[in-house]
């Protein structure tokens, strides 16, 4: 009977160890970041037909005294791994964190406080450009742009008109998903009016409707208990009309809903546009 035992316990624990082994694999093989794949899981599954890839773009900025300064890089992976897997033929590339946030001599915008990134709109086209131009390169066919940021949205359509031109004899183009943006900015807001908040609340850096959609994201990047303080910030704090004392997760996933759903329908629709 002891031996029976040993028998089935080291039979067990056989098991267990090829399955604590073989389950990262797996987790690996069914992400969708370019950076989780192998080149040859990449090849593979380019080939299978996942032909769309998603740049997302953030930049790392002062976010007022309750919020870290990734925010967008945090807010805009979470948000293209949601809308990838959606979409179901696309991965999703690097995350762009540094990007046009004001001049620096003098300082202007965000740069005022510490902590904030710069590139020129230049550097950031090209930036753009050569990621593009890489993926074209290896087999994706659609290439979205997602910014989470308004100081670039100009710039993602102007590069994406520019290789859409120079590319209109390839199947490859580029799309400017500004509609993610959009929504933020206008569907977001009408959602949260209807469920209770307060134009004057909502802002337009830092205030309710962007801490909201943060603690929906990754609450660890704000600082509850500056809010909860009853602390009033203003511009010289970081944060542009508005108040994120009342801020909260549930409003945040309004934003998280209406954003994966919104850019998902927008790209779909640019694909189903484009010559067979």
């Amino acid at each position: 009977m002891f031996a029976r035992r040993c028998i089935l316990f080291a039979t067990f624990s056989a098991f267990c160890v090829v399955s604590i082994f073989l389950a990262p694999a797996h987790a690996v093989a069914a992400s969708v970041f370019l950076e989780d794949q192998t080149w040859t899981e990449l090849r593979d599954r380019i080939d299978a037909g996942t032909t769309s890839i998603i740049i997302p773009i953030g930049g790392t900025e002062q976010n007022g005294p309750a919020m870290a300064l990734g925010k967008h890089n945090v807010r805009v992976k979470f948000l293209a791994e949601k809308i990838a897997e959606r979409l179901g033929n696309a991965l999703v590339a690097p995350v762009i964190s540094y990007v046009p946030e004001g001049t620096i001599d003098p300082p202007t915008a965000h740069m005022k406080f510490p902590g904030t990134i710069t590139i020129s709109d230049k550097t950031f086209e090209q930036l753009l450009e050569s990621a593009a131009r890489s993926f074209k390169l290896h087999g994706f066919k659609t290439i979205i742009l997602i910014g989470d940021h308004g100081s670039y949205q100009d710039n993602e359509r102007a590069v994406a008109d520019r290789l859409n031109g120079e590319w209109r004899k390839t199947p490859v183009r580029v799309f400017a998903a500004l509609e993610y943006y959009r929504i933020t900015q206008g569907a977001y807001v009408q959602q949260l009016l209807a469920a209770g908040a307060k134009q004057s609340e909502l802002g337009k850096h830092a205030g309710l409707a962007d801490t909201s959609l943060m603690l929906a994201i990754d609450p660890s990047m704000v600082r509850q208990d500056r809010i909860a303080g009853g602390a009033k910030f203003g511009a010289a704090d970081g944060v542009y009309d508005g108040d994120p004392t009342r801020s909260s997760a549930a409003f945040g996933q309004l934003g998280v809903d209406l954003i994966v759903a919104g850019t998902v329908e927008a790209i779909n629709n640019f694909i189903a546009k484009q010559p067979k």
